[in-house]
């Protein structure tokens, strides 16, 4: 078994696909519309789906947001430097939400952004090799 992809209701497609694609640089891999469901399924990531896990961003026509309620945490993403992930997220415009820095109580070099819809990404800083 392994994880094929997360699912996140998003209000305006065009926008979070600018975000995952722009701002954190993954890739549309697929998308179609199902006009008798009033839906848009679109698959984005780093890597094809047949090796590695991706989102699916879905956008019901008629909603234009949600709530994200308290269950949801956040998706994590390794980054080489967090420092410069950061930086480069607030040049292409995304929002930084936590800076780059040691994780309370630890060692680990962490970050947060947000997309536009309010979920919340992490990166972790990939460890040096021993």
């Amino acid at each position: 078994m392994r994880i094929l992809h997360t699912m996140l209701r998003v209000g305006n497609l065009e926008r979070s696909v600018d975000f995952y694609t722009n701002v954190l640089g993954m890739r549309v891999l697929r998308q179609r519309e199902y006009p008798d469901g009033r839906f848009t399924l679109c698959f984005v990531g780093y890597g094809d789906e047949d090796k590695e896990a991706v989102l699916e961003l879905t956008h019901n026509w008629d909603t234009p947001s949600y709530e994200l309620g308290t269950g949801y945490g956040h998706i994590a993403l390794e980054v080489d430097d967090a420092y410069k992930a950061c930086d480069e997220v607030k040049k292409r415009g995304g929002k930084v939400t936590r800076e780059a820095g040691p994780m309370k109580h630890g060692t680990t070099v962490i970050a947060f952004v947000e997309d536009p819809d309010g979920y919340k990404i992490e990166f972790i800083q990939r460890r040096a090799a021993a």
